[in-house]
């Protein structure tokens, strides 16, 4: 969700362009009013990433911002009005070839949507997305997407799995609302992680109160964790015991400061930190390459295999042309 206000053109170009960077692949904006159509359509034209209008409370705006250039849609079957309405954001979209995301969420259930539901929150958000995503399919306009989000995670969950067993179609699925990075993180990896194992989901956000880039940052490493998708570097590090060599948190870093310095290292590549040689290699012996503590200072590995011993002075240096060697020799580096 791109996080600047329409109104500040460069620094909506700005985040877009540092998403970019960090692999988001879709961007939803807030469009809350029709005086930022100017607005929204200079930002659709320079973005260098697909845009997403996020429409609440007024239809007009959906239309706005197809006329725009934005080539989907979400809107809130909370707050869009009557049917009416909807019926003329489906005409709009099918004619210019939109995607209608139908988003519902835990903060615009209605009283009556709930009382329907018993006061069963999961299933009020199966009825209100629902409401309109039966409106669409009965209408020929199949280009939906589904999405149910709460900060509740079970709540979420449950409410997915529901519609997964009514929908056959494309899913976005996130926890709302979902904290502060820390907290946030983790409860998204609980909910994103498990539905994504279930077989549900299509493209997925990362909720925070924070920079954007670091919802895509916890976004990849959800997808990395299930062998999804994969990007960067993977990081497998102990948690360090009396066992220790050497401290894993701090060689952590300093080894995270060295192949931050290097361009070229391919998606998914996995670098392990480990505190003692006990059980370094062999609990990391996945690793595209490992550095593990030793009595003489650490010890280098590739895929289990050592590759020597320095002292721990020496780390700094000989790590990037093991690097390059590594790659080089699995034809992925373009080092000088």
């Amino acid at each position: 969700m791109l996080k600047t206000p329409l109104e500040d053109i460069d620094g909506c170009i700005n985040e877009l362009h540092g998403l970019k960077v960090a692999g988001c692949e879709l961007v939803r904006t807030s469009y809350r009013d029709l005086k930022q159509e100017t607005s929204l359509k200079e930002v659709v034209n320079s973005s260098p990433i697909p845009i997403m209008a996020d429409i609440h409370f007024d239809h007009r705006l959906a239309l706005s911002a197809m006329i725009a250039g934005c080539l989907s849609v979400r809107v809130n079957p909370g707050n869009l009005g009557g049917e009416d309405r909807m019926m003329k954001v489906l005409a709009a979209a099918r004619d210019a070839n939109v995607v209608i995301r139908v988003g519902a969420n835990g903060g615009s259930l209605s009283n009556d949507q709930i009382a329907r539901a018993d006061g069963d929150r999961a299933k009020a958000l199966v009825l209100a997305v629902r409401e309109q995503v039966d409106l669409c399919l009965q209408n020929g306009f199949e280009d939906v997407i589904v999405s149910a989000k709460s900060s509740d995670v079970k709540e979420t969950m449950r409410a997915n799995h529901m519609l997964a067993s009514i929908y056959d179609l494309p899913f976005h699925i996130g926890i709302t609302e979902a904290g502060p990075p820390f907290e946030g993180a983790i409860k998204s990896a609980v909910g994103i992680g498990g539905l994504l194992m279930s077989g549900i989901g299509d493209t997925i956000r990362v909720s925070l109160s924070g920079d954007g880039v670091l919802e895509v940052k916890a976004a990849y490493q959800i997808l990395r964790s299930l062998g999804i998708r994969s990007k960067g570097v993977e990081w497998i590090s102990c948690p360090t015991c009396g066992r220790c060599r050497m401290d894993s948190k701090v060689y952590v870093d300093k080894v995270r400061k060295i192949f931050d310095g290097i361009d070229d290292v391919p998606d998914g590549f996995k670098v392990a930190v480990m505190g003692c040689e006990v059980n370094g290699p062999r609990e990391a012996a996945g690793a595209d390459l490992g550095i593990a503590g030793a009595p003489s200072g650490f010890i280098v590995f590739a895929r289990g295999k050592s590759l020597g011993s320095w002292p721990l002075e020496m780390m700094e240096s000989v790590i990037p042309e093991i690097l390059r060697e590594v790659l080089s020799r699995a034809g992925d580096t373009h080092l000088p």
